[in-house]
């Protein structure tokens, strides 16, 4: 089938459009600037921020993919605007033209009233595609991990040069990590699932990790020993703000620590990969094993 996928040029996207065409689907990716042509793969200038860009975006297909998400905040990027508002504005677009088939990617730890701003904006998403009316999936990941992703890749450059490694708080929070290709293959897996209709999926291995047992074993796989240095919370709140501050306003770039990841980090990650394993006849790659093949 013909399928739309908003964020097929991040870093899930790119392995679910890979996923995609061993599956035999043709793709069509939504993007903001121009893209080198890519056998099986259509580009179109659209923004799920500007919905009159959308209908003639999804115009044709039979499903939609949306991905589209931030983990920190610039400009007019804010959390409330790219999940709440472009979900909005996906689903919105999927109705005009007629396409009833809507996988969605949350986060787990989305909920109401929740600490984080980023769960909050997640959780009014997921509300606006319950109350859709489309044939609709949703899907809340833990930490996703794999080539060029933003955690495990960052800390094992880091332990290449540091002596140390940084870690907020206690550091007994608990994540599940998954790997990448095993998200994808569960977004790829549902769509031609009638029994996938309407039902929320954690995505998430099997084991439960605290983050400085994360660290470890990616110091551990690499080979690398590095202390592991506890920042305060207050210091880490502060340091926090002063980034949130100077990297938009002098850089243009979306911090790389925020007050909202923060208050994420002080609680759990964790769900149960059981119904999305017995969904999809999957099971979740050890997380051990995945760091040896990414590292």
């Amino acid at each position: 089938m013909k399928v739309v996928v908003t964020g097929g040029s991040g870093f899930v996207g790119r392995e679910l459009v890979r996923q995609l065409q061993i599956a035999g689907h043709s793709v069509r990716i939504l993007a903001r600037g121009t893209h080198p042509p890519k056998p099986g793969v259509e580009f179109v200038r659209a923004s799920v921020l500007d919905f009159s860009t959308l209908p003639a975006a999804f115009a044709g297909a039979q499903a939609v993919i949306h991905l589209v998400g931030i983990i920190s905040e610039v400009g007019e990027q804010t959390f409330e605007r790219v999940h709440t508002t472009g979900t909005a504005n996906a689903v919105l677009a999927a109705q005009t033209v007629g396409i009833s088939r809507y996988l969605h990617m949350s986060a787990l730890g989305t909920r109401p009233n929740a600490v984080s701003r980023y769960h909050c904006s997640k959780w009014a998403a997921e509300e606006i595609v319950r109350r859709s009316g489309l044939a609709w999936t949703l899907f809340r990941p833990s930490l996703i991990y794999g080539p060029g992703d933003g955690f495990v890749n960052l800390f094992a450059r880091l332990a290449r040069w540091s002596p140390i490694l940084p870690v907020i708080g206690a550091g007994t929070n608990r994540v599940q990590p998954i790997a990448v290709e095993d998200v994808a293959r569960c977004f790829v897996t549902a769509l031609a699932s009638s029994a996938a209709v309407g039902q929320i999926y954690d995505l998430c291995g099997r084991e439960p990790f605290r983050f400085q047992e994360v660290l470890k074993l990616i110091l551990a796989v690499t080979g690398r020993s590095r202390a592991l240095i506890h920042l305060p919370l207050p210091l880490a709140r502060l340091q926090a703000t002063l980034l949130e501050a100077v990297m938009p306003t002098f850089f243009g770039q979306a911090p790389p620590l925020n007050r909202d990841q923060i208050l994420m980090l002080q609680e759990d990650n964790v769900g149960d990969p059981q119904p999305a394993a017995e969904a999809f006849g999957w099971e979740p790659i050890p997380f051990r094993q995945g760091l040896e093949r990414l590292l």
